[in-house]
């Protein structure tokens, strides 16, 4: 039974000790809220789905939030761990006044809904300024609130019924894009990227378009990774932790031959892209973005963008007659669903092939005519 005690502010104290079980205790205002709390607690023990709630009571979202980034995103890649970071001011600044106990499915939903709308965005004066979001935007708060969550009440000891973000509708992820290169606006960025004072950005231009190789994967390379005698790269970390070696065409050969014979080259450095030293005189990768958005905006490709380049070289390896676990193994997509995604072959590309399947099945069904 449990044991109810008056406080002296005049609160009910209620008291549960039962063996097996911790000691659960809390305050209430009335005596009956202390009853019906007892009663409660007490049937959930004795049919074995009794959860200690105090600490999800006790803990907010903000300070759930701060732990995950202190001693989970620490473990993860540096990318994904400031990722954690940026996604999680959002939900600081929108969530992070509740319990854990407290946030529902309902409130996290509208959260989702207010976010997706852009209803949270104001202007430098502090004024609403409605701007929808992008979908993945707002599936990357949920995945990062889900998880902690998850990690909550797996590791942490936090007693919650479940996990409120698993009861809520995801945002649909957007539809993969179809961005292929023509042929006269491959001529117009190749010449623009080509007229920039550091040759680096056309070097990366090209590989991206040869190797179908991520620009993460391309900016941190090292010498030591490039064997150009058996014409390979090895990536030591990819998006998907699985490293893969990457073949060189001949044209990808070339591209780094004179990338490794760059002629400025600091000898602090064994970055093949390197960018100017930090405050902290550390050499990092060049950092290309803003020069890239340039370029490509200056002839006409505002659109493009540079994991486009990706999209392109996959889909020219699959043009040229490779083999879906051949294309999978250089541009190392771990799932053909994926790889589909990444796929887009030019109608217009397939006329000839289509030609000459209704070429041969004529020929067939003439010969059936005329079998002598």
């Amino acid at each position: 039974m449990a044991t109810l005690v008056k406080t002296p502010s005049g609160t009910w104290k209620a008291v549960i000790r039962k063996v097996g079980f911790p000691t659960a205790t809390k305050t209430f205002r009335t005596k009956r809220d202390a009853e019906d709390w007892s009663r409660r607690t007490e049937d959930e023990m004795v049919r074995g789905v009794y959860i200690q709630r105090a600490p999800s009571e006790r803990m907010t979202v903000a300070d759930a939030l701060k732990r995950y980034l202190a001693e989970v995103s620490p473990t993860k890649r540096p990318s994904s761990a400031a990722s954690d970071a940026r996604h999680s001011k959002p939900l600081i600044q929108h969530l992070g006044k509740y319990s854990l106990a407290a946030l529902t499915p309902e409130i996290i939903a509208k959260y989702r809904d207010d976010r997706l709308a852009g209803l949270d965005r104001k202007d430098a004066k502090g004024r609403p300024t409605p701007k929808p979001r992008s979908p993945n935007t707002v599936r990357l708060d949920l995945a990062l609130l889900g998880h902690m969550f998850s990690t909550a009440i797996k590791e942490w000891g936090i007693g919650l019924p479940s996990n409120p973000v698993q009861n809520i509708r995801r945002p649909s992820p957007p539809p993969g894009r179809e961005r292929r290169l023509s042929l006269d606006e491959e001529t117009r960025l190749m010449q623009a990227v080509d007229a920039h004072s550091n040759p680096m950005l056309g070097w990366i231009v090209r590989i991206a378009l040869e190797t179908g190789m991520r620009s993460s994967e391309i900016t941190t390379l090292r010498r030591s990774q490039v064997d150009l005698k058996r014409r390979i790269v090895r990536l030591l970390e990819t998006k998907n932790t699985l490293p893969r070696t990457v073949p060189l065409t001949s044209a990808a050969v070339d591209i780094f031959r004179q990338a490794l014979a760059n002629p400025v080259r600091p000898i602090d450095t064994d970055l093949i892209f390197f960018g100017e030293p930090g405050k902290d005189g550390q050499r990092r990768p060049y950092n290309f973005n803003k020069v890239w958005l340039n370029t490509k905006e200056s002839v006409g490709l505002k659109d493009l963008r540079f994991h486009d380049l990706r999209h392109e070289a996959v889909s020219r390896f699959v043009e040229g007659g490779l083999s879906d676990q051949q294309v999978a193994a250089i541009s190392g997509h771990k799932s053909m669903q994926m790889l589909r995604r990444y796929t887009h072959l030019r109608a217009e590309d397939l006329v000839d092939e289509l030609d000459a399947i209704s070429t041969r099945r004529a020929g067939k069904q003439q010969d059936a005519k005329n079998p002598n």
